[in-house]
């Protein structure tokens, strides 16, 4: 049996500033934009991982969610407690730089991890937390 990751979610409160960070910052490419009863979702993905999808999705994407259930999703967002996604680079250093260059929020510069990586970090423009890592190898 294979399992193999197809899509990934990550909560965002402005899709045109979303889509600015992660296709144009980040190099992926737009894969669809759809708009359905209010909201919206737009799916982007790596060139290089044509099987591998991230939607970008309202922080409650249910279109039967109470009040008080899109206000508090709004105050986790708005508090950067939403989980981002780890992204797997061959340059970290040189990723850092280009992020960091575009005006990304650093939240921490490359080094060396104990478990093997080199990593860095960033919030996104909804203050979701990505992770960038390079593999040290052994």
């Amino acid at each position: 049996m294979d399992i193999t990751l197809s899509q990934t979610f990550i909560a965002v409160d402005d899709h045109d500033k979303a889509i600015a960070f992660y296709r144009d910052v980040l190099g992926l490419e737009v894969r669809n934009d759809v708009g359905f009863e209010g909201m919206r979702w737009v799916t982007v993905g790596a060139p290089s991982q044509p099987d591998v999808n991230i939607v970008l999705e309202p922080p409650l994407a249910d279109p039967n969610a109470s009040q008080s259930d899109k206000q508090t999703m709004a105050e986790l967002m708005a508090k950067g407690l939403l989980r981002g996604v780890i992204f797997a680079t061959d340059d970290c250093d040189a990723t850092f730089e280009r992020i960091s260059a575009a005006g990304g929020e650093v939240l921490q510069e490359p080094v060396d991890q104990p478990y093997g990586v080199r990593d860095c970090a960033f919030r996104d423009p909804s203050g979701n937390m990505l992770r960038f890592t390079q593999s040290l190898g052994k």
